[in-house]
């Protein structure tokens, strides 16, 4: 499992020019069973992406498509666990 963390870099002011790219490319992450949850950063700026059934080198890939990454506005950092524990919940995670 991955998480994406997506901090605002130096043209952090093309935001609104690439939202509905941002957009488009986290509804795929979705549509593909990647994407787990999305949301924004409160305290840093941003957001942040929970992944999963991926490998790091195609998570990298797909992070790379984003519109946001692409033109600057943001940059991304992907965190790798490896769940051991989990509430019953989330089970399928630790599969």
């Amino acid at each position: 499992m991955f998480i994406v963390l997506l901090r605002f870099a130096a043209h952090k002011d093309r935001a609104a020019a690439h939202m509905e790219g941002h957009k488009a490319w986290i509804q795929r992450g979705f549509d593909d069973g990647v994407f787990l949850m999305s949301g924004s950063l409160r305290t840093e700026g941003g957001g942040g992406v929970l992944a999963h059934d991926t490998t790091l080198d195609a998570l990298r890939r797909r992070v790379a498509e984003d519109p946001f990454v692409t033109q600057g506005v943001v940059t991304a950092d992907i965190v790798e666990i490896d769940p051991a524990r989990t509430d019953a919940r989330l089970g399928f995670l630790a599969a």
